[in-house]
């Protein structure tokens, strides 16, 4: 899958900085097999991180004025993103919840929204927090629970190389946060289901 020619993204040094890499890992890019990598990888990259020149916030625009003022939750929504450590990806499910103020989300923008952020160098925590920190400071919603978990292959397959390790990170805003009650609420939503 080709970039958009408005990508922005400089894919022949891309594509000769792999070919450097190669070379410095002592292969032979000019063989049979690695002669289209450097592209692939460019091409690649353009499309992983492709959420650094979108704003997340452009998908709030799909809102509803409805007389709902409960707990409104998605849960697994599927993402993959980039540790900016090692550029190594990893993968989990992002579960979210929270309550309106006068005006709900289209649903699938909440999917867009975790999208918009994990297509960027990242790490989990900082995406957890820039997911709530939206919802909350831009949609104006009462309060909000995130909740991502992760699996990190910078840490399944090199490193201390612990397959099957899960990292969770959670961010919650508001009455979320500040009510005992609506916080059990919204984990017991988020977590349902779950082992």
């Amino acid at each position: 899958m080709s970039p958009p020619p408005d990508s922005h993204v400089d894919l022949p040094r891309i594509e000769r900085a792999v070919r450097e890499i190669l070379i410095a890992i002592g292969e032979n890019p000019d063989r049979e097999g690695l002669l289209k990598t450097p592209r692939r990888v460019a091409e690649m990259y353009a499309e992983l991180f492709a959420g650094l020149r979108e704003d997340p916030a452009e998908h709030l625009d799909a809102t509803f004025d409805e007389n709902h003022h409960e707990l409104v939750a998605l849960r697994d929504v599927t993402f993959a993103s980039m540790c900016e450590h090692h550029l190594m990806p990893f993968e989990g499910k992002a579960h979210i919840a929270y309550i309106p103020d006068r005006k709900v989300l289209g649903l699938s923008k909440l999917a867009r929204i975790v999208d918009a952020f994990a297509r960027r160098p990242q790490v989990q925590e900082r995406m957890t927090t820039q997911i709530a920190d939206l919802l909350f400071g831009k949609l104006e919603v009462l309060g909000c629970a995130v909740v991502l978990e992760a699996v990190h292959t910078c840490t399944t397959c090199r490193g201390v190389r612990k397959p099957g390790s899960v990292m969770v990170t959670s961010a919650l805003r508001g009455v979320v946060r500040d009510n005992h009650g609506t916080r059990s609420e919204a984990l017991l939503l988020l977590h349902r289901g779950q082992p």
